[in-house]
């Protein structure tokens, strides 16, 4: 199930999904608005454009996979799969209470659409590559598209599937890195020399590509352009950043951990013209 969807309609869904993460982070006391909002334009061009998949049908075994490695930012996963009907809008709101199906880091199993439980960075990757082993082994067409952090490339178990699948010619796996440039306690480069994370990619094996991970259009053609036939898996490199949208959160890492005021979401709503 793919939706056709114009650039338009997609920057409209964007800002009103980054005024409900927000309020839903507020009303639930969460943490990590930063990571959601430097992710939420790549799910939601995935979910919407690009990833075959049956709501109705979750176990569908053609299905496309995508597995959010960086669990932590669960809520931008929650309301692109909510927008997409894996189950219902209502259930938003009840996002990491006291046995709440929707916890602070995804759980396969809790709502239709988890592929698999994350949260504990690096291990994302590795699934991945299984589910796209599993598929060239048992013939199925089905991709399979990995989210991680910049950050979480400091995992060592990262590189070890990023040295695999080219041996395993696994051209029907996607990784995707959200390049914000911030983890936990501070800048990628200042913890751990990453960069130019396309190259490393590169150098293993890998399709690689850069893009501005914001751009719709961009998205979309890169997405678009992954070879079907190709034997080599795709790295995309997505630039983004940590806060997008919300001036007064974008590039500053102390929304990692803080929670928003009603104040702050009566603002952050005022700047995406939700009020």
């Amino acid at each position: 199930m793919k939706n056709n969807i114009n650039l338009q309609s997609l920057h409209s869904m964007a800002c009103q999904m980054r005024g409900e993460i927000i309020e839903i982070a507020h009303n639930s006391d969460a943490m990590h608005i930063g990571s959601c909002l430097s992710s939420l334009d790549i799910i939601l061009t995935l979910y919407h454009s690009v990833l075959s998949f049956k709501p109705e049908e979750p176990e569908w075994k053609d299905r496309d996979r995508f597995i959010l490695s960086k669990g932590h930012a669960s809520l931008a996963l929650y309301v692109v799969l909510a927008s997409r009907g894996f189950f219902p809008k209502e259930l938003l709101h009840t996002f990491n209470r006291t046995d709440s199906f929707l916890t602070e880091h995804p759980v396969r199993g809790n709502v239709h659409g988890i592929e698999a439980s994350t949260g504990s960075l690096g291990h994302g990757p590795g699934i991945g590559l299984g589910m796209a082993l599993a598929a060239k082994i048992s013939g199925n067409k089905y991709r399979s598209f990995v989210l991680m952090s910049d950050g979480e490339c400091n995992e060592g178990t990262v590189w070890e599937a990023v040295l695999l699948a080219p041996v395993q010619k696994l051209g029907n796996l996607i990784f995707i890195v959200d390049n914000n440039g911030w983890q936990a306690t501070g800048r990628c480069d200042d913890i751990m020399h990453l960069n130019p994370l396309a190259d490393k990619f590169k150098t293993f094996g890998w399709n690689s590509f850069e893009v501005d991970g914001h751009n719709f259009e961009e998205l979309l053609n890169i997405f678009h352009s992954i070879p079907v036939d190709s034997e080599k898996p795709t790295a995309i490199i997505a630039h983004t950043v940590k806060g997008k949208g919300v001036s007064f959160m974008e590039g500053d890492n102390n929304w990692h951990y803080r929670i928003p005021t009603a104040d702050d979401v009566t603002r952050a709503k005022a700047e995406l013209g939700l009020e």
